[in-house]
């Protein structure tokens, strides 16, 4: 089974998660770093760790408006879909909706008691996990 990535692209974070060993559950990687609108940095920590991982697969988070109209945020997601396959023409990339994400996330980390603090810290990744799982739901790993 294939390894897929799920990625939750901010402005200034990129929340990533990944498939276990068997492409069935997700579970948070990191929330990596750059400068406001470093965009390559990221496509290139990305890439980077496509290969190494030997990842082909992304779930890539795209905001869309409630009438599920393409937001600027989500076409700034599609710009970096559009350049990480420059970099790469042999990834697959699936835009999924990312609506409440973030909220979900957020609630998932509340049961688990973590302070305020420590969940604003992963909350990216955790974001990551939810676009993935959607994603999972979505193609089985496929």
């Amino acid at each position: 089974m294939r390894q897929v990535l799920g990625l939750d692209l901010g402005t200034t974070t990129i929340g990533i998660a990944k498939t276990d060993s068997l492409g069935i559950a997700a579970h948070g990687v990191e929330t990596f770093r750059f400068e406001v609108g470093n965009f390559k940095k990221a496509r290139e920590h990305i890439i980077e760790l496509c290969h190494k991982e030997g990842i082909k697969a992304i779930a890539l988070g795209m905001p869309l408006y409630e009438s599920g109209d393409i937001s600027p945020h989500a076409q700034s997601c599609l710009r970096f879909k559009e350049d990480l396959l420059k970099l790469d023409p042999t990834l697959e990339i699936e835009m999924i909706d990312e609506s409440y994400s973030t909220i979900e996330a957020d609630e998932k980390l509340k049961v688990t008691g973590l302070s305020y603090e420590k969940r604003k810290e992963i909350i990216d990744e955790m974001a990551a996990v939810v676009i993935l799982e959607r994603y999972l739901e979505k193609f089985g790993g496929k």
